[in-house]
């Protein structure tokens, strides 16, 4: 089970040399000065405090209304990985950006950390249209989504059931339900499904008794001859330099490292189901054509409405598109957005 569970953590996050790969531009603690930084805090549905940070471009005029994005961190992550930089990347495009950390992670409340909750991951984007619609100088006829790894999956759940995303774009996606279920490439059996959700429901009755939380090891913090390529992967962004972040007030490095209780919620979550009713409001699909993840942008775009569009990167990895400025289309995403936040 051991084994098991480990190789179900590939799945989540997180993974390459014990050297920082800082080639093709990867920029993840980017620092733009052509827009203003200021961090905010709303409240989801469930009553839960949703922290983000808002990016404004200097030179926008705050007395008129803006088109607006919401920026979703890749799963396990923070607001600091990844979705920082898209957030001020599209920020100085002339968009109102609101990067947030979801519910249970970073800076965003949710005890115990880490809990695994699509549902409410899903509330937080809508939570942050609330916020955002509340703001002088944001459109609320135009406010568009962003979903990096997991993020992709949550703002498609959330999309399907509130109109007010007016244009929903996912770079590096995972369904994160299917990946659980099936494994990648549906690579797991129905037997290793069933001996995963019993490992997890016999860890929620041990912490029920007062045992210690338990976690999926969704990075490695180490790395030895036997490590698969995927975890090198995530390792060479979440555990160096390159994207390794520790959440403010806390005192070690924490992200990435899913609570194994809980993970059971996942192999219930179904994003993709019913995604042709987003239509006829627009969705594009980032993959790159060497990430390990392609298969779950090529089954939403397959299912969904039109508008849509599947846009490869060559020679991009799934993590690649994480921080690699040389790499990321960001022109493309700004074309997009600018033409369906009008």
């Amino acid at each position: 089970m051991k084994k098991f569970t480990l190789a179900l953590g590939l799945l989540i996050s997180a993974f390459a040399s014990s050297a920082a790969d800082m080639s093709r531009g990867a920029d993840n603690f980017y620092k733009s000065d052509k827009v203003t930084q200021q961090k905010v805090t709303f409240k989801n549905q469930y009553q839960m405090a949703v922290v983000g940070n808002l990016f404004i471009p200097r030179k926008m005029n705050q007395n008129t209304r803006h088109p607006a994005i919401v920026v979703g961190h890749p799963m396990g992550a923070v607001k600091e990985q990844s979705s920082n930089l898209y957030a001020q990347k599209l920020a100085e495009q002339g968009f109102v950006t609101l990067a947030i950390d979801l519910s249970f992670w970073g800076e965003s409340e949710g005890k115990p950390g880490h809990l695994i909750s699509p549902e409410i991951y899903t509330d937080d984007f809508s939570a942050a249209v609330d916020y955002l619609s509340t703001q002088p100088f944001v459109d609320p006829d135009s406010i568009g989504v962003l979903g990096i790894c997991g993020s992709g999956s949550f703002v498609i759940s959330a999309a399907k059931i509130d109109p007010r995303m007016k244009a929903i774009a996912t770079v590096s996606m995972y369904d994160m339900g299917a990946a659980f279920r099936n494994g990648l490439n549906h690579s797991q059996t129905a037997e290793q499904r069933k001996a995963f959700i019993r490992s997890a429901t016999e860890q929620r009755l041990a912490e029920f008794q007062g045992g210690e939380t338990a976690y999926i090891p969704g990075t490695v913090n180490t790395l030895d001859a036997s490590t698969p390529d995927i975890q090198r992967e995530f390792f060479d962004f979440y555990r160096t330099e390159r994207g390794g972040y520790t959440p403010q007030g806390q005192k070690e490095e924490l992200t990435t490292k899913p609570m194994l209780s809980s993970i059971g919620k996942f192999m219930n979550f179904y994003p993709f189901n019913d995604i042709e009713t987003i239509s006829p409001r627009p969705m594009l699909f980032i993959t790159g054509d060497q990430a390990h993840s392609k298969e779950f942008s090529e089954d939403a775009f397959k299912r969904a409405g039109q508008p849509k569009e599947l846009y490869v990167v060559p020679g991009a990895g799934h993590v690649d598109l994480y921080d690699r400025t040389d790499v990321i289309p960001f022109d493309k995403l700004k074309d997009f957005f600018r033409k369906n936040l009008q």
